[in-house]
């Protein structure tokens, strides 16, 4: 099966097709991709993913999950814990 070049193992497909999935799977979902991609991957990436997916099911809890990491919703606040953030940059 081709999935979009973004989502190259399926994960945000597959999640739209599964039925009666919820908003806490659909996050997992999308941390798991998340953790899968690039250093360096931009936001443009979840909007491609958010046009091919979302626009045929807008309200999947996937599609919401997709525009919370478009809002910054997913992005770490900058704050280091353990030593790191213990020692200055």
């Amino acid at each position: 099966m081709d999935y979009h070049e973004f989502d190259p193992r399926g994960l945000i497909a597959e999640a739209y097709n599964i039925e009666g999935i919820g908003t806490p799977e659909c996050r997992a979902i999308f941390f798991d991709w998340a953790l899968s991609r690039p250093e360096g991957s931009e936001a443009s990436e979840i909007e491609a993913l958010l046009a091919a997916y979302g626009g045929k099911d807008p309200d999947h809890p996937m599609s919401a999950v997709l525009r919370d990491g478009l809002s910054g919703a997913a992005r770490p606040s900058g704050r280091r814990g353990g030593a790191r953030g213990r020692r200055p940059d």
